[in-house]
């Protein structure tokens, strides 16, 4: 009351509501103008609206005489645009930027609180308003420009280029029959952000034609900012009592449930997110990141978070896989849903993916064909769920996104305890439904309950296999000694002959044995795995008896043949790989263990019956020498012989070759047109 008395009341004016541009008025927001436009005298060239949008395009005349404008600017911006030919198509036809679009954005959602205020005579007047737009600058120009730009260098490139690019364009074109569209996939995409996209842009523009500030058209719609009766029946929303007016201008905040945001899945924001409660907080997080680690989930809810509450809620929405939240399959797939693929219903969805959850419970490794296999869907829906919790490897599978969680395992022992009691719970449905064989699930069962998943690296594999090497050291000794008596048995004049046997030495180059890495641990007191103590005849510098090299070559032959009829075409650095992972795989006394250098692989490559492509790489190449060295298997007596020495001989003379010029050739040199098939199984 004491403020009351200190604010007299000093005037009173009557306010009318005026109705004769209800759901008309628009306030337009333009932007800070240039020193060379100004918004009250400015020129309007054109003006269009989207009524069903708000939405408005206003094109407006930019002062070229002005001091302020930098003319250099305006015709360089009106030559890229444009070009330097001029016609009715021309976005400037006086060769000079001299007009500015503006489009327009809705500034606010609800604008039923805003009027527009007219004060005359001790009277206000309001009208209501139906929009609020903010007009901003379009660079559709830019856009302009960028395309002349890229059509000038397509014109300029001509010549045989374009000949063969046009070639390329001819594309096989595969017909497809649409099935008929259910019902529940013509609403999600009714609802899909593409076809809203497309409904907007497909609603026509309305011209309109604008009128001056000191137009009289102008002066005379003015005039229905004012209320047109002053009656008190002309006016009845204003005969209210003072509270329920109150109510009128400042009505208490609703949320909208139809006003959803213009965006793919109606995204929230985290402002808006943290406003929910906790529950559905953490369902909404889990459903769009599908995976996520628990330290992850509580620095997206933000400080003050329980940790015990979020991981009460998590369970309901999430299994543990490898220390990791994954949402659950019902969530993602709501009962009487269906697959957006194949139609099948969400049960049958829910079934399969969680296979695949417990596939990677058991392994860090999932095969694709395996899990279609199980689980007869289609690969379109297999790949959904692998993409939602897995990364595809080349060569080796689907692989988890994220590690293996070991800190929420070891802090969280209960909760993994009850997580594995429900994964025992899905397996046995999963062994009913789809008749997985128990002899098969048992092994995986032990590995699951392992704190870690078990992975060995390429070093540790090397030093297991040094660590047997050094256990089996006896055997090894007892078998050299073995091999060593047959020899001398079945060769009773070598010691006569020790004397006049001569061993042929390689000559001395920077070539460098291959690192087997399986004979370091025999170093002490063995050259290449063989012991040199008790005889001249010993193996020495890598050269061994002839039955042991007999059994060499033809076990690196049979390595050399099976690899190429693989792999066809190989460098040399990608072949010693191979054969590094070949030694790994062999029991530990292998004769391949005895040193097998550069050279004789390369000789072994060529006898049988590969051929070196003596292919020109560029010289400012950065591979390695043994990059650089191709094999190629030349005759793998299939239907193809002739084929890939035409394309062998094709890329012994450049590196790089347009396909049109290798299917021509290689319809010229075998006489036959190939198609598009057979070309590409040729060069695959």
């Amino acid at each position: 009351m004491a403020n009351e008395e200190d604010d007299p009341i000093i005037q009173e004016i009557d306010v009318f509501l005026a109705r004769s541009l209800l759901e008309k008025l628009y306030l337009f927001q333009y932007p800070i103008r240039p020193a060379s436009m100004t918004y009250d005298d400015v020129t309007h060239l054109s003006a269009k609206i989207k009524p069903k949008q708000q939405k408005v395009e206003l094109e407006m005349a930019i002062d070229t005489l002005n001091p302020n404008y930098c003319r250099s600017k305006g015709e360089q911006i009106a030559l890229n645009v444009d070009g330097t030919c001029t016609d009715e198509t021309s976005t400037y036809s006086s060769k000079l930027m001299d007009k500015q679009t503006f489009c327009s954005s809705q500034a606010a959602s609800n604008v039923s609180r805003y009027a527009a205020a007219v004060y005359k005579k001790g009277e206000l007047h309001l009208t209501p308003l139906h929009g609020i737009l903010q007009l901003r600058p379009s660079f559709t120009y830019l856009d302009k420009a960028d395309a002349k730009h890229r059509e000038r260098e397509a014109a300029n490139e001509g010549g045989d280029s374009s000949q063969d690019e046009a070639e390329d364009d001819v594309k096989q074109i595969t017909v497809r029959f649409s099935r008929p569209e259910t019902e529940q996939a013509r609403q999600r995409r009714v609802q899909s952000y593409e076809f809203l996209q497309k409904r907007q842009a497909e609603e026509h523009w309305v011209h309109l034609h604008y009128y001056g500030l000191k137009d009289s058209r102008s002066e005379h719609e003015r005039q229905y900012l004012f209320s047109q009766g002053h009656g008190l029946a002309e006016n009845t929303e204003l005969i209210k009592s003072p509270s329920e007016y109150l109510m009128m201008l400042m009505p208490p905040s609703v949320e909208e449930e139809n006003d959803k945001p213009m965006a793919p899945s109606n995204v929230l924001s985290m402002a808006q997110l943290r406003t929910l409660p906790l529950a559905d907080q953490i369902k909404i997080l889990m459903k769009n990141v599908k995976v996520m680690p628990f330290a992850n989930l509580m620095s997206l809810l933000g400080s003050g978070t329980d940790p015990t509450a979020v991981l009460r809620c998590v369970q309901q929405v999430a299994l543990l896989v490898q220390g990791n939240w994954v949402v659950k399959s019902d969530v993602l797939y709501p009962k009487d849903t269906s697959s957006p693929h194949s139609g099948v219903p969400a049960e049958v969805l829910c079934r399969g993916r969680d296979f695949v959850m417990w596939k990677f419970t058991q392994d860090r490794w999932v095969v694709r064909k395996e899990v279609a296999a199980v689980t007869k869907l289609c690969p379109e829906d297999v790949k959904d769920f692998l993409e939602h919790m897995s990364v595809a490897r080349i060569n080796k599978g689907w692989e988890f996104m994220l590690p293996y969680d070991e800190d929420f395992v070891k802090k969280h022992p209960d909760i993994v305890q009850r997580q594995q009691m429900l994964w025992m719970g899905i397996q046995a449905k999963l062994e009913k439904v789809y008749n997985l064989l128990k002899e098969h699930l048992t092994p995986k069962k032990q590995e699951a309950q392992s704190a870690h998943p078990l992975l060995v690296s390429g070093e540790q594999r090397v030093n297991m296999a040094k660590a047997k090497v050094k256990q089996n050291y006896g055997q090894l000794e007892k078998e050299f000694q073995k091999q060593k008596a047959e020899m001398k048995s079945n060769d009773p004049s070598a010691k006569t002959d020790v004397p006049n046997i001569r061993i042929k030495e390689e000559p001395l180059s920077m070539e460098e044995p291959m690192d087997t890495s399986a004979h370091e641990g025999l170093n002490n007191g063995l050259v290449n795995g063989l012991h040199p103590a008790e005889g001249s005849t010993d193996p020495v510098n890598g050269h061994l008896p002839g039955g042991c090299i007999d059994r060499v070559a033809q076990e690196l032959k049979a390595f050399v043949s099976s690899t190429f009829k693989k792999q066809f075409v190989l460098t040399l650095s990608e072949l010693k790989r191979l054969f590094n992972l070949h030694l790994a795989s062999l029991p530990p006394g292998h004769t391949l263990f005895s040193g097998i250098s550069d050279k004789m692989l390369q000789d072994m490559v060529l006898d049988t019956g590969c051929k070196q492509i003596l292919v020109p790489f560029p010289p400012q190449t950065a591979a390695s020498p043994d990059e650089l060295k191709v094999y190629a298997l030349w005759e793998a007596g299939d239907t193809y012989d002739q084929h890939r020495q035409v394309l062998l001989e094709i890329f012994s003379k450049n590196y790089r070759v347009r396909r049109n010029v290798i299917q021509n050739q290689l319809s010229q040199e075998c006489g036959e047109d190939l198609n598009k098939q057979e070309v590409d199984r040729v060069l695959k």
